[in-house]
């Protein structure tokens, strides 16, 4: 009759999945899943049978993972571990090939997922929809669309960018343009990559009806990883502007394009903002700024709420632009 209970334990134990990831909190409870972030105070875990569920990172006794993790204890130091084992309450054990290391929980920062420089493909982006009816004294439609993916397969990386934007006013169309791009990265090393890339805008009714750059310059990728990421270009652009009277100019550009994103409190918000800030090397224009900066937030694993503003100026140009434009919509990433 002993070894029954043993027996049923013993069974019980081997039939859990032997890479689901432990967590304790200080009330008793526990929760198994996948570890997925911590970051700002809150532990993010991935379970089968609630989703993504935040913790927060005081009420946690301990905690086990079988993942490989990167474990940073303060702003600067850093210690991928092979894995976790759980310790007593207010600690964790960090095992990486050597002794085991026992760490407090509260000296625990961030952790994250370590990303290698070699990955066989990886792919995610979002699209962004907004539509804003006004009805008053000026009856007033906009819809803004916008689409942003990056897969990258080894040491090359695509970047894709659309978006289109239209609006009303009592019928009459004041606004009407769209643009795409297309940016490929060659990884040098971990961080220094060459880009080229190809852009394309459309207006309907700005006086710079179109736009069309091209251009290759190094690029510096300070991070990427599972809380976001953050890089610079330097570019040597060729671009050629054709405005609404039928005059054209075309000439170089040295340029300095930024892609930036940030998850914030266990992934629940996401601040991004990209754009590029371009100077003519010759006295064409005084400079060129195309910016974007927004805020998500996540409403499910898939679907978001955003807000977000852009700039788009042309100065000191035959024909000035000075365009600024605010959305906020609905969204979906993956």
């Amino acid at each position: 009759m002993f070894f029954r209970p043993l027996l049923c334990l013993s069974l019980c134990a081997f039939a859990l999945p032997t890479l689901a990831d432990t967590v304790w909190l200080k009330n008793g409870d526990r929760l198994t899943g996948k570890i997925s972030v911590l970051d700002g105070g809150k532990l993010l875990i991935e379970t089968s049978y609630g989703g993504s569920i935040p913790l927060k990172w005081n009420q946690i006794a301990t905690l086990e993972s079988d993942q490989k993790l990167l474990v940073k204890q303060g702003d600067t130091v850093g210690e991928v571990a092979k894995s976790l084992q759980a310790s007593e309450p207010g600690k964790v054990t960090l095992v990486n090939g050597g002794a085991p290391r026992t760490v407090e929980l509260a000296s625990i920062s961030q952790i994250i997922h370590p990303k290698p420089l070699i990955q066989d493909f990886t792919w995610k982006g979002n699209v962004d929809v907004a539509m804003d009816y006004k009805r008053a004294e000026t009856d007033t439609d906009d819809y803004d669309v916008s689409f942003d993916t990056k897969a990258r397969h080894g040491l090359w990386r695509h970047n894709g960018a659309a978006s289109y934007n239209r609006e009303y006013r009592d019928g009459v169309t004041v606004t009407d343009n769209w643009d795409a791009e297309y940016a490929l990265d060659r990884f040098i090393d971990e961080h220094w990559f060459w880009q080229g890339r190809l852009n394309y805008k459309r207006d309907q009714i700005e006086d710079v009806r179109r736009q069309r750059t091209i251009g290759t310059g190094p690029g510096y990728q300070f991070w990427d990883n599972d809380l976001g990421a953050f890089s610079l270009a330097a570019l040597i652009n060729r671009s050629d502007y054709e405005f609404a009277d039928g005059s054209e100019e075309d000439f170089y550009l040295a340029a300095l394009k930024w892609d930036y994103n940030r998850y914030l409190v266990g992934k629940t918000f996401e601040l991004f903002s990209s754009g590029e800030l371009g100077k003519p090397l010759e006295s064409v224009a005084d400079y060129a700024l195309d910016a974007e900066v927004g805020l998500r937030y996540k409403v499910t694993d898939w679907a978001s709420l955003n807000m977000k503003a852009e700039k788009d100026i042309i100065s000191g140009a035959e024909e000035s632009l000075d365009e600024t434009r605010y959305s906020i919509g609905f969204g979906v990433g993956w």
